[in-house]
């Protein structure tokens, strides 16, 4: 079936630039989060129009029933979308109800009393230390140029040595590199900065890519450069990754983005406590933390099973 053109009255999408205005201006949500709201919305809109024979106007949205959007997220499911994916779309409808109630236009006790799909419970999956340290080490780079090397090496290091997204990692500058080597200033989600901490071996990864890469890397340009001398960009790092995975004979779940959460692992086995580690991550919640406790007792009971001799 063809989405139809027009998925709501003109006075709808007003209100819907005007939301996302906010989010992005006033609650400083990340680009990409208010992307997939957006998107998650004109689903909404666009199965209303089907489910309404027509455009919804504001008064369609004020008179919404839990039923309505019950009806949406079973559409979607049918579609073949998960749980977090439903549950994202949820409270993308939501807050723009939430803003057509501020406003004066709409109620949104309707969305309020629909609840979420349940989320699957998945632990993280960290690679060993040993594997984490193979990952990045620069003499297992599989580039040939030799630069290429040593940035994939000080990319992969900083997502394991300094809990970094990737997105963080790429988006440093030069001068987000203290003189003093021992703290790097993090913007993560949301706009939100924390300190961590600067590992020496992180320190001597990047000192390392900087010296062989013939691209200059002053001021504020990105620090880390693609092969023609752009900013990388975040497949090229999950290409290397991928590429690895298969030279070292690691599991699929080996990603860049597991390298972080082997980071926080090893940090709570180690002896670190979970609001550090919060901190260190960037969580707002520590809620979001706490799911490293499981992949830390997972880990303890399979070195039990296979070392206890009454096991």
């Amino acid at each position: 079936m063809e989405k139809p053109l027009v998925i709501a009255s003109p006075e709808v999408m007003r209100e819907q630039q005007r939301w996302l205005a906010r989010l992005i201006g006033e609650r400083r949500l990340a680009d990409r989060t208010a992307q997939s709201y957006e998107r998650d919305l004109r689903q909404f809109l666009g199965f209303l129009t089907r489910h309404l024979g027509g455009p919804p106007r504001i008064a369609d949205l004020a008179d919404l029933r839990p039923l309505d959007l019950r009806a949406f997220m079973a559409e979607r499911r049918r579609e073949g979308a998960g749980a977090r994916t439903l549950g994202r779309g949820l409270a993308g409808i939501r807050s723009f109800l939430r803003h057509l109630e501020r406003e004066g236009l709409a109620n949104a006790a309707g969305a309020a009393a629909t609840r979420a799909p349940r989320q699957p419970k998945s632990l993280p999956k960290p690679l060993s230390a040993r594997d984490a340290r193979r990952v990045v080490d620069a003499d297992m780079q599989l580039s040939e140029e030799p630069w290429i090397a040593a940035r994939d090496a000080a990319v992969l290091t900083l997502l394991y040595g300094c809990g970094l997204r990737i997105s963080e990692a790429l988006s440093l500058t030069r001068n987000d590199l203290p003189r003093d080597g021992a703290t790097l200033r993090i913007t993560g989600k949301g706009g939100k900065t924390r300190i961590v901490p600067l590992l020496p071996v992180a320190r001597q990864a990047i000192e390392s890519y900087l010296e062989l890469c013939p691209y200059a890397a002053a001021g504020d340009a990105p620090m880390f450069r693609g092969a023609r001398g752009g900013p990388l960009q975040p497949a090229i790092v999950q290409k290397a990754m991928r590429a690895l995975r298969s030279s070292l004979d690691l599991p699929d779940t080996a990603t860049p983005h597991a390298l972080r959460h082997s980071f926080a692992t090893h940090l709570l086995a180690g002896g670190g406590d979970l609001r550090t580690i919060q901190e260190l991550l960037g969580h707002a919640s520590l809620s979001t933390t706490q799911v490293y406790t499981g992949v830390d007792a997972s880990r303890l009971l399979d070195i039990y099973d296979r070392a206890h001799p009454r096991a």
